[in-house]
């Protein structure tokens, strides 16, 4: 069957497991990040357009034409629970991907959050639901459903990767997409990051953190210090 680029729907064939989608649901965004060599980000423009909390899930990959939602639709119909939807549609805001009824019906599906890199409208709404909603801005212009785009393809935004059934994480900081065949190891580094921060903190709580770094990453790059 011949498919149509830039217009088809292809199936997902890989996706992460949920046991590893609820670790890194326990992990700050920044040191998974750190984990990855502070090498992988969607931008500073996706921010949290719900009201608080984490999100972690299962990516459903739409690329979309600029103001149009028809394949973000059908992702919604095609999702299962704990799906992330993530949206490349050009970062464009001049009209809404979504709003409060395509948000109603993707938390009846089962749907755990957006990566939208567009916008949204009813914006309230998006906080009152609480649903992890990620996107790139809020405009009241509506969409159009003509087409075309493409979903569970690879996408990109800003520079970020996202195949179909690779981890989406997100917090207050932003959203980030693990892979699925480095996920194990980023797992593991990000958990050993992760307790070497607390004993970090307890260090800073007591009054014996070791500062002694600074002086000496200063010297090593030929700062010069004030005379005693």
């Amino acid at each position: 069957m011949n498919m149509t680029i830039g217009f088809r729907i292809l199936n997902r064939e890989r996706t992460a497991s949920k046991e590893l989608v609820d670790a890194f649901a326990k992990l700050p965004v920044a040191n998974v990040s750190d984990s990855m060599s502070r090498m992988t980000a969607a931008g500073p423009t996706l921010r949290p357009m719900h009201a608080s909390g984490g999100m972690a899930g299962v990516a459903l990959t739409v690329k979309a034409r600029p103001g149009d939602n028809l394949m973000l639709h059908k992702a919604i119909d095609m999702a299962v629970p704990g799906d992330v939807i993530v949206v490349d549609a050009g970062g464009d805001l001049a009209n809404a991907l979504m709003g409060e009824l395509m948000l109603a019906y993707a938390i009846k599906k089962g749907v755990v959050g957006f990566v939208l890199n567009g916008a949204i409208r009813d914006a309230d709404n998006f906080i009152e639901t609480n649903l992890p909603t990620f996107a790139a801005g809020i405009t009241h212009r509506g969409p159009y459903k003509d087409g075309p785009g493409e979903i569970n393809v690879p996408i990109a935004i800003d520079g970020m990767v996202i195949h179909p059934g690779d981890i989406m994480i997100g917090d207050s900081d932003g959203v980030l997409c693990v892979p699925i065949d480095e996920a194990e190891d980023i797992l593991a580094r990000t958990e050993a990051k992760s307790d070497a921060e607390i004993k970090q903190m307890a260090a800073i709580e007591a009054g014996t953190n070791d500062r002694s770094w600074v002086d000496r990453a200063l010297k090593e790059r030929g700062c010069t210090f004030p005379a005693d």
